[in-house]
């Protein structure tokens, strides 16, 4: 077998395990657009006064959707997406965290790094909880 056999070889075996991800994406694709022809086809299609209306969480919509809104549930939302990141950034960590060599030149700054970055959610948790963000009156 040639050097052009073996290499036509190689990139068939490489492009037969990205096999499994294909039928994923297209079992995707098609479940999605299966979903929106066969709502439009078999859906509805009744237009009236009563289902133009907003509609929020089985209440009749009062006033202008316009007014202002107190800062804390920005603030709240602001919490939310801080932790939520910190989960993100947190779990690849503490996965690898239990093969670290702790023998190793920068197992003390990898620890020291992932600390201050809990220190700073603390904070921003605490700064949050000063500001009263978490009360509902």
């Amino acid at each position: 077998m040639g050097y052009h056999a073996a290499m036509l070889t190689l990139a068939a075996t490489d492009l037969s395990s990205y096999l499994p991800l294909a039928i994923i994406i297209l079992m995707a694709i098609t479940f999605a657009v299966a979903n929106i022809v066969g709502t439009t086809v078999l859906g509805p299609r009744r237009d009236g006064a009563v289902k133009g209306i907003p509609y929020e969480s089985g209440m009749n919509p009062v006033g202008s959707a316009r007014k202002r809104f107190n800062v804390r549930f920005y603030l709240i939302a602001m919490v939310f997406l801080v932790f939520d990141v910190e989960i993100v950034f947190l779990y690849p960590w503490a996965v690898t965290f239990p093969n670290i060599d702790f023998t190793a030149p920068g197992a003390a700054e990898w620890l020291v790094r992932i600390l201050f970055f809990l220190f700073t959610t603390v904070v921003a948790y605490l700064y949050g909880f000063r500001k009263g963000v978490f009360k509902f009156d």
